[in-house]
């Protein structure tokens, strides 16, 4: 399998968007437009292509200074197990290595994948959410 990474965003589309985030039944691939619009205003994007598929991605929300958010953490289940979520998030880590606070969201299946990363828990902290349709 040869993957290729990258920070440029050229070659990121709707359709490829809607179509990663939906092999994960994410909803937010039920909206390509307003995804891309999102992907194309973050901070910085690193994505991961199987030729011209994508089948990676994380982007990252930042103040610049010291702390930077990570949305979207994903790849497409055919391709999980390779490495690809993990040489992503490296890349992400070295670009924000002097950014005091580094936070994401995850799901309790993959919170020992975060761990690996070195991402703890906070238990004085609490994410919290309000959804708007």
């Amino acid at each position: 399998m040869d993957i290729t990474y990258t920070f440029e965003v050229n070659n990121i589309t709707k359709e490829g968007l809607e179509k990663l985030f939906l092999s994960l039944d994410w909803t937010s691939g039920t909206y390509p437009n307003k995804l891309y619009e999102a992907i194309m205003n973050s901070h910085s994007v690193v994505t991961a292509w199987d030729g011209d598929r994508l089948v990676g991605l994380i982007n990252a929300l930042s103040d610049g200074a010291l702390t930077t958010y990570f949305p979207y953490v994903l790849s497409d289940p055919a391709y999980q197990g390779n490495g690809i979520g993990t040489v992503m998030m490296e890349m992400m880590l070295e670009k924000y290595k002097d950014f005091y606070t580094k936070v994401l969201v995850s799901y309790p299946e993959a919170v020992d994948f975060y761990r690996q990363l070195g991402f703890n828990e906070e238990p004085t902290h609490m994410a919290m959410f309000i959804y708007t349709k």
